[in-house]
């Protein structure tokens, strides 16, 4: 991808763009909902399911509902928050039908692309840019809140040091926080993002089936001081924040969860095993588990039904 020699003028750009979202998905409602907020006009939005119209109308109320190539064309600055795999194809199309014109700021809101996918839009001279709320959306109106207290990926041509500027800005508008992800690791970024926040909801949700499956209720009510508590400590002190028979070295314990796992919930009990291998890495490289215990543990994984 080339850096576009218009980026200066860019910069520049009207205090008040007009914006066009395709389309009014979970995160195009909100941050259109959040330029809005910032002194921008949003002129057009795309949406042909009706929790698109729904939310256009609670998040986006007033503006009018067109077609993806009339919202682009008429836009100053054009919000693609579209599935990863839809975006190809969309650029592409947009690009044939000329819906890009020179001097628009194209942005798509991807984590998995940079802005390398944006060069049919890049070669009609627009300034490519991609932002990825580190977020994940609901629909609602507290969506706009959360981006507040959030950050966003920001990818630009590499050595369009005006691109990235702009990029920030509009971040900063928002209300959010900028971090700039070179385009060569995105699809990384969005593999560790994608592993840390999916897995999580699956890890905590088969925590809790687990629970009701043993009879225990509110299973969520809980769990929730204890994994709240689980997720900050990770995050304040790395993987001194082990705890639990693996971190311990306690392999009858180990065994026992493997055992009752293998019988009441298989599916789970492959799941476990997996991460308790990844726990007994960590916590020796911690120097929290000793090498004799951590046999035990190793012993134990390969011995278990």
């Amino acid at each position: 991808m080339h850096a576009c020699g218009h980026g200066a003028e860019r910069v520049d750009r009207p205090a008040r763009l007009a914006v066009g979202v395709v389309s009014a998905g979970r995160v195009g409602s909100a941050l259109g909902a959040a330029l809005a907020a910032a002194g921008h006009q949003v002129i057009a939005t795309s949406g042909v399911s009706r929790a698109s119209m729904r939310r256009a109308e609670a998040l986006l109320p007033g503006v009018p509902l067109q077609p993806p190539d009339e919202v682009v064309r008429h836009a100053d600055l054009v919000l693609l928050a579209v599935p990863d795999d839809v975006l190809p194809g969309l650029v592409t199309g947009l690009s044939r039908a000329d819906c890009f014109r020179p001097g628009q700021i194209v942005v798509h809101t991807c984590g998995a692309h940079g802005v390398g996918v944006l060069e049919p839009a890049a070669a009609r001279e627009v300034l490519p840019l991609a932002l990825h709320p580190v977020m994940t959306f609901t629909g609602g109106q507290e969506d706009v809140q959360r981006l507040t207290a959030c950050s966003v990926g920001v990818t630009a041509a590499e050595f369009d040091e005006a691109a990235w500027s702009v990029g920030e800005a509009l971040v900063v508008e928002m209300g959010a926080e900028p971090v700039r992800v070179p385009e060569r690791v995105r699809p990384l970024y969005h593999a560790a993002l994608a592993h840390g926040a999916n897995h999580l909801v699956t890890l905590v949700r088969d925590c809790v089936e687990l629970l009701e499956q043993a009879g225990v209720r509110p299973a969520e009510q809980l769990v929730a001081p204890l994994l709240s508590a689980a997720l900050d400590n990770a995050l304040r002190h790395g993987d001194r924040a082990l705890t639990g028979p693996v971190a311990r070295g306690d392999a009858g314990t180990l065994r026992t969860h493997l055992h009752e796992l293998a019988e009441h919930n298989p599916e789970v009990s492959a799941s476990y095993r997996t991460l308790a291998e990844r726990t007994a890495r960590r916590a020796v490289a911690a120097g929290l588990l000793a090498e004799h215990d951590a046999r035990a543990v190793w012993t134990t994984l390969e011995e278990a039904p």
